[in-house]
């Protein structure tokens, strides 16, 4: 296998556990879906759908939707979702970087916090942009840097193993100059806003337990450190722990992101 293959098969493995952090996501979900300005009778697609929060958000709009995802767990969820809301959305296990649908055939592509782990940005958002009609939006939401999610990528490289090739950091996408030069004269009318997802927890260390158990980065390098060295496992807690601490308050720790629409020329 080669380290582009070792890369995502690594990655199918670690998603799973995000399901049940689905209930944060839910309310950004809409906020991005507003920001799209998506309607009733178009054809979106979710790119890295999850557990179908966005996807179920566009189909009580109207919308025709389709999701992709690259773990089968979280489909498993989606679908799930989607039956109990009485939606019927087509979701596929699939890969963004190798969209597997004709050209120009969505009014809309859609992206949560999802497309930003591709490792291959050029290629993840030529095939977003492929699949799209000309006229069609584009919009997705990141995770800036300088925010407290971003700022732990940048934590959590220092705990983790080096992925097989070089890959740029997801928050790149939370940067809009990065953004701009990425989607370049492929779009116009490029609109960026930000949006608040507020995470209760009863303190910091409250909040820093549950993403150990469900955030994917942070439990693999938990897990692996907890086996290998403990030490470094208790400095990586207390790191993850002074983060949260900054962004805590009244039983929230508010993780603030970046909502990006373009119009495909």
């Amino acid at each position: 296998m080669d380290a582009l293959q070792t890369f995502k098969e690594t990655q199918k493995q670690m998603w799973p556990s995000f399901a049940p952090l689905e209930i944060m996501t839910t309310a950004p979900a809409a906020q991005l879906v507003k920001h799209s300005r998506v309607r009733s009778g178009q054809r979106v697609l979710d790119v890295a759908c999850g557990t179908g929060v966005v996807s179920i958000t566009a189909a009580r709009l109207g919308c025709k939707v389709t999701g992709l995802d690259l773990t089968p767990e979280l489909l498993e969820h989606a679908r799930e979702n989607a039956k109990i809301g009485g939606f019927a959305i087509d979701f596929h296990e699939g890969d963004v970087e190798d969209l597997p649908f004709p050209d120009a055939s969505y009014d809309a592509v859609l992206s949560q916090f999802g497309h930003m782990f591709a490792p291959r940005t050029a290629v993840a958002l030529g095939e977003m942009l492929r699949v799209l009609k000309p006229g069609g939006t584009i919009a997705f939401s990141t995770w800036p840097p300088e925010m407290i999610i971003g700022r732990r990528f940048k934590l959590m490289s220092g705990y983790t193993q080096p992925p097989p090739l070089e890959i740029p950091s997801p928050s790149e996408w939370g940067n809009p100059a990065i953004v701009l030069e990425r989607l370049g004269a492929s779009v116009k009318d490029v609109v960026f806003d930000r949006g608040r997802l507020q995470v209760p927890a009863l303190s910091p260390a409250h909040y820093a337990a549950d993403m150990e158990k469900n955030s994917p980065s942070i439990a693999k390098a938990a897990e692996k450190l907890a086996a290998t060295d403990p030490d470094k496992l208790v400095r990586m807690r207390a790191e993850v722990l002074a983060l949260a601490a900054e962004y805590f308050e009244d039983n929230i720790v508010r993780q603030d992101f970046l909502m990006t629409r373009a119009t495909k020329l």
